[in-house]
């Protein structure tokens, strides 16, 4: 029988591997049975939700211009229209590099901040240089650059919510039966 595993996607996954199954990082993988290998493969599964999201999460922040020279003027433009210093490549750096490496939920709290804390005109501000962005390095002239970089902020926001939320999912087998229980009663 295969174990249940639930998703502590801030846990990387070598470290969840180690925890819960007691195989080391250095493990070979000619040491390991059907059993074990269909364990990697729930805890694995279990772990999906929240890696592709922060994946995509990552994917979103490439789409922009690098943090590099070249890339100056348009973090500035954004940082004042925005009106929040959350995004600015020297603020997120740190948490980019976790994600990087498996652990999204930092990056995706400060997104869902930054995001918080633009007004409306702000907002429409921010849209607009990210549009301007995403316009001239995709290619896309015909499209407005208002809805573009609005349908990228969305995008950038939801999937940090997702990121959160598959991190925060319950691995108390009573709620879930407590949630089995409601759906069933109606």
């Amino acid at each position: 029988m295969l174990p249940e595993f639930r998703s502590h996607a801030s846990a990387p996954l070598t470290h969840q591997l180690e925890q819960r199954l007691g195989l080391p990082p250095q493990l070979e993988t000619g040491h390991l049975d059907m059993e074990r290998v269909a364990s990697i493969a729930v805890l694995a599964a279990a772990h999906s939700d929240g890696y592709a999201a922060t994946a995509h999460l990552l994917g979103l922040l490439a789409a922009l211009p690098a943090p590099t020279e070249a890339g100056e003027r348009f973090w500035s433009d954004l940082w004042r229209s925005s009106g929040t210093a959350y995004l600015l490549p020297t603020n997120i750096k740190d948490v980019v590099l976790r994600s990087l490496a498996g652990e999204g939920t930092g990056l995706a709290g400060q997104i869902l901040s930054a995001v918080d804390e633009m007004t409306p005109p702000q907002r429409v501000a921010a849209a607009e240089v990210i549009g301007q962005a995403l316009a001239e390095s995709d290619h896309l002239p015909d499209l407005k650059t208002q809805v573009i970089g609005e349908l990228w902020l969305r995008d950038l926001e939801l999937t940090a919510w997702r990121v959160l939320h598959a991190d925060h999912k319950s691995p108390d087998p009573a709620g879930r039966n407590a949630f089995i229980e409601a759906w069933t009663s109606i």
